[in-house]
């Protein structure tokens, strides 16, 4: 019986679903791995040593007891780091894409043979959509399937939650590890033809280079935070706790406790921690609340909003242009969140239905065709000598939330600074967010601080182009070169270089380095 299988990596639990021709999709239960309700397979990993092939997985972490150990065997919240360059990697017993790797392959290997799928779909974060795309082609190479398709999560979200094509979508994802804020515009609508997942395999031929003309479902603005519902559970335990370290035990309550607060006013658990005398712990919603905002959660929100409405903006759509919020990720069901979501975009419709399994449904609708039209996530600049000031400034090439691949080349004209100059140097730095939150780990305990405002920071690239020759020498003042960067569809940033005393000769053509 062939048909489509979705996978659905998330920071704290993983969804699978099945889609047999003619037939509706549905949850695929995944014995010994998944749970019952909902019928999720964790994301856990639990590995006796780092060169073992096989580890538990899922359900099996959880029955034996592991699930909250403290060791480095245990392998969770992973995925935020797979396709980001994190402090929070060095030391790791294994690196996130191998453990995200081993994940992969263990839940298709416990697919029933009698399904025998012949398409393959994955999901990709929108923050880090071509460092997992690169990850996820290695992670599902040697799996036995002929197509293997991939599509951004607040995309497949948005069509699984049953949003017409051509809606604009406020996706807010709050899941265990991540806050992820997308203004995202389906293709489709007016005529145009529906969103499709991009192809990345097909019969082992890998199709990443492939010349064919793709439709692109275009996200207009994006920002993030690495603290999810993880994070909350340690609040949760260093309140209710504050002698207590919060790990193990203390941290499987707080999580218990969160839990039952989306369903009832009041929690209640009994804890025993380090063979102490056993104590009970409650939480009721009020003051669940007033913890969130304590710790900046609501207002690093408002921050992550504001951010990706101004995006929205520039892009021609305010807030009475968008469709719909789809709150997906289990925190977003937290009374806090639905609150903060209903007076800043209470006007908007929710659609709050599945929040869980959105993606994975969605994943399923979309067939292998299309790629995603990405935003920048962060910007570049190029260091320039001005001299009215006799200093150097940084000149903006792109900035943040600007649309990649570029459809024209961004042009820039050079002048020498000096009479007799032998060659110009090209300096680029990344600009520094003017304000945004850090996450900052007090005796391992997440806190939210703002950075404030002020005049926009430059952080120069550690490795630089090498400098533009000029043969013969450059007089002060003269323009000389004329410069046309470009980012190509792997966000990588590309220049093409004309020397205005040689104009006949072919443009020196360099690339740059990544954008990511």
């Amino acid at each position: 019986m062939a048909g489509t299988l979705a996978i659905d990596l998330g920071s704290s639990t993983t969804v699978v679903a099945y889609q047999a021709p003619g037939e509706p999709p549905r949850l695929l239960p995944l014995p010994p791995y998944s749970l019952d309700a909902p019928c999720v397979v964790p994301s856990l990993l639990w590995l006796a040593a780092a060169d073992q092939p096989k580890a538990l997985l899922g359900r099996q972490v959880i029955d034996a007891g592991l699930a909250h150990d403290d060791g480095p065997q245990l392998q969770r919240d992973f995925k935020r780091l797979i396709g980001h360059r994190s402090p929070e990697r060095q030391g790791l017993p294994l690196p996130p894409e191998e453990a995200g790797s081993r994940l992969l392959q263990q839940i298709w290997a416990a697919v029933p043979e009698a399904l025998a799928p012949d398409r393959l779909v994955l999901t990709a974060p929108i923050d880090a959509y071509q460092g997992y795309r690169s990850w996820l082609q290695r992670a599902s190479a040697q799996l036995a399937v002929d197509v293997i398709a991939l599509v951004d999560e607040p995309t497949a979200a948005a069509i699984g939650c049953g949003l017409p094509p051509g809606s604009t979508v406020l996706v807010v994802d709050l899941g265990g590890g991540t806050c992820d804020l997308s203004l995202v515009r389906l293709e489709g609508g007016q005529g145009r033809a529906q969103p499709i997942a991009q192809r990345l395999l097909l019969g082992a031929r890998d199709l990443h280079n492939s010349r064919q003309q793709l439709r692109c479902a275009r996200v207009l603005g994006k920002a993030g935070l690495a603290l999810g519902g993880r994070d909350i559970d340690r609040w949760i335990a260093r309140r209710l706790c504050p002698d207590a370290p919060p790990g193990g035990t203390l941290l499987a309550v707080a999580e218990q406790l969160k839990c039952r607060l989306s369903e009832a006013s009041e929690a209640r658990a009994i804890v025993n921690i380090n063979g102490e005398p056993s104590r009970e712990l409650q939480l009721n919603r009020q003051d669940l609340d007033e913890l969130l905002h304590q710790s900046r959660l609501i207002a690093q929100l408002d921050g992550l909003l504001e951010a990706v409405l101004a995006q929205g903006r520039a892009a021609g759509v305010d807030l009475d242009g968008i469709d719909a919020v789809l709150p997906v990720g289990g925190s977003s069901r937290l009374t806090a969140v639905q609150s903060w979501l209903q007076a800043r975009l209470g006007a908007i419709p929710l659609h709050t239905r599945q929040p869980v399994e959105a993606v994975a449904l969605g994943a399923l609708a979309l067939t292998p065709g299309v790629r995603v039209r990405d935003v920048l996530s962060r910007g570049v600049s190029l260091r320039c000598w001005d001299r009215r000031s006799g200093s150097h400034r940084w000149h903006p090439l792109y900035v943040a939330g600007q649309c990649w691949p570029t459809e024209q080349p961004l042009e820039l004209v050079l002048a020498c600074s000096r009479d007799q100059q032998s060659a110009i140097e090209l300096v680029l730095g990344e600009p520094l967010p003017q304000q945004r939150g850090e996450v900052i780990f007090n005796d391992g305990v997440p806190q939210l601080s703002p950075r404030p405002a002020g005049a926009p920071e430059v952080q120069p690239w550690p490795h630089q182009p090498a400098p533009l020759p000029l043969t013969p020498g450059g007089n002060a003042g003269a323009d000389r070169l004329r410069l046309h960067f470009r980012v190509d569809e792997h966000c990588q940033l590309w220049l093409s270089v004309t020397d205005l005393c040689r104009p006949e000769d072919q443009p020196e053509v360099r690339r740059l380095g990544p954008l990511r």
